[in-house]
């Protein structure tokens, strides 16, 4: 008579959801940057114990990878929406208020991840710091792409260096992102878009 294999032992199943662990680690890290998040801020407010934490993100580190990835798919997806408009002009318009519309919303922490994730990192967190500046380099990039196409297309004047204006609308970003920070309201930061966009080059 053939012996019978043992059933392979099942994993014990997650008690709890992936996604909204995430987003209330991402929570925690937007409201006190990496180093000002503890590992019992984050485990406390995910509703998990370490082990768990360790099991399904991985390490502190690769845990605010994922909530950078989780930030960028969420908050700021606006961003690639404004990218689809058919005017250059419009999608930083687009963007701008996009930006606006992020920080003002009551329901999310002040300021922008990619700015404040990595204020007061030590030499210790340097790779973390450098993660943050090749995404917002990464963002600058994607925007001025967008102006390049624009400038071929007729947009902009042949003087206008797209490179240029794209440095200029991300200070722009990352001021917002300061001045709400610090308190600034809707009709504010509004104000502040409608003023950086009478600066948009013309022939």
């Amino acid at each position: 008579m053939k012996r019978m294999k043992p059933a392979a032992a099942k994993g014990r199943p997650r008690s709890f959801d992936l996604e909204k662990a995430l987003d209330k680690a991402l929570r925690v890290f937007w409201e006190k940057g990496y180093e000002g998040a503890s590992l019992t801020d984050l485990t406390k407010a995910m509703g998990i114990n370490r082990p768990s934490m360790y099991a399904a993100f991985g390490d502190k580190e690769q845990l605010f990878r994922k909530a950078l990835d989780r930030y960028e798919q969420g908050p700021s997806a606006f961003m690639q929406a404004a990218f689809a408009e058919p005017h250059a002009r419009e999608s930083i318009y687009k963007i701008l208020l996009g930006v606006v519309e992020s920080l003002a919303n009551p329901k999310n922490p002040k300021g922008c991840l990619l700015v404040q994730g990595a204020l007061a990192c030590s030499d210790e967190s340097k790779g973390i710091r450098q993660e943050l500046i090749e995404r917002r380099a990464a963002n600058e990039a994607e925007i001025a792409k967008r102006l390049k196409r624009g400038k071929a297309e007729g947009e902009l004047p042949e003087d206008v260096n797209p490179s240029d204006l794209a440095r200029f609308y991300v200070t722009v970003m990352r001021g917002l992102a300061v001045e709400s920070a610090t308190g600034a309201t809707r009709a504010e930061l509004t104000r502040v878009v409608e003023t950086a966009m009478k600066a948009w080059p013309t022939k």
